[in-house]
């Protein structure tokens, strides 16, 4: 459980500095966005699998569901 818990930690800090760059927004601004997400949530339940894949592809993931308000990418 240790390396999953690493590959999702790891994913949520690569996917969190996406956000400030994107978005222009200080760091604490875009822990509040990315941990009140749907992504965040199936990103840390470790049954999805989500953790395995890219933080980039994630981060699509989590765009997509500010941009239509839920997960429209993938079926978790």
């Amino acid at each position: 459980m240790d390396k999953i818990n690493f590959l999702i930690e790891q994913n949520i800090q690569d996917i969190i500095a996406f956000i400030v760059e994107d978005e222009n927004i200080d760091y604490d601004k875009a822990i509040d966005l990315f941990y009140s997400s749907r992504t965040f949530d199936k990103l840390s339940d470790p049954s999805t699998g989500l953790y395995l894949e890219s933080a980039a592809y994630v981060y699509e993931i989590y765009k997509g569901e500010r941009r239509h308000g839920e997960i429209v990418q993938i079926d978790l």
